[in-house]
């Protein structure tokens, strides 16, 4: 029986979701964050996602929310896409224990955190905090305008029971126009996620940097053994 009474998978529609990527600071203590058998991508990115799910309506069954994840771009393996890295977490910070339970059944490191994003005209802060104590803040610029609509999967890494698994993830999400990281602070140097904190300056990884109003996506089941 599972530790949760959730089937999988479970759908998620129109969260506030902020993505960045980045070169970090110190690529040698982030990649010593990665389990035996991974190795990180070439140009040593590391991404994160920063959202809010402000309804229980928006969710199958996890109910309102919100997260900051993050970890290491990986070398070797791709989402279906062909092109897109598979990627590993190293921090998952949730403020719902339901959604933090199910996803420790799949090996995802959560912990207790919140998330805000907070739109004023153009300016978008988002805030993560554990404890009550922020950890990250990012700012960014965004537009009013939806520019695209990306869509497609992202392939998450973890590890259950000593194995490294793979689950792909489907998201269909509309950015926002124009678009501009401004800044990315890592504010507590005593805590283990200050490892992949963005080198100064700033060098942002473009593709993998924008701002959805409306995000959807889906957290698997049927997760399959990773082998490189």
């Amino acid at each position: 029986m599972s530790e949760t009474s959730l089937a999988a998978p479970q759908l998620v529609i129109n969260s506030r979701m902020l993505y960045s990527s980045w070169i970090p600071a110190d690529p040698q203590a982030a990649a010593a964050l990665l389990p035996k058998g991974l190795q990180p991508a070439t140009n040593r990115a590391i991404y994160m996602n920063q959202y809010v799910v402000d309804s229980e309506e928006q969710t199958s069954s996890f109910g309102a929310y919100s997260l900051t994840y993050l970890g290491l771009d990986l070398a070797g393996r791709t989402a279906p896409d062909g092109v897109t890295p598979s990627r590993f977490f190293t921090h998952y910070f949730n403020s719902s224990e339901k959604v933090r339970a199910y996803v420790r059944e799949r090996g995802v490191p959560a912990s207790p955190g919140t998330t805000t994003l907070e739109l004023n005209g153009g300016e978008l802060v988002a805030t993560t905090r554990v404890d009550g104590t922020p950890i990250i803040r990012t700012v960014a610029r965004v537009g009013s305008k939806i520019s695209s609509v990306a869509r497609g999967h992202l392939t998450y890494v973890t590890q259950v029971g000593g194995k490294l698994v793979a689950g792909n993830y489907p998201y269909v999400g509309e950015l926002a126009s124009p678009f501009e990281l401004v800044s990315l602070e890592f504010l507590a140097k005593d805590h283990p996620v200050y490892a992949l904190r963005p080198s100064s300056p700033l060098q942002k990884v473009e593709g993998w940097c924008w701002y959805a109003p409306r995000d959807s996506f889906v957290y698997p089941g049927g997760e399959y053994e990773y082998k490189q």
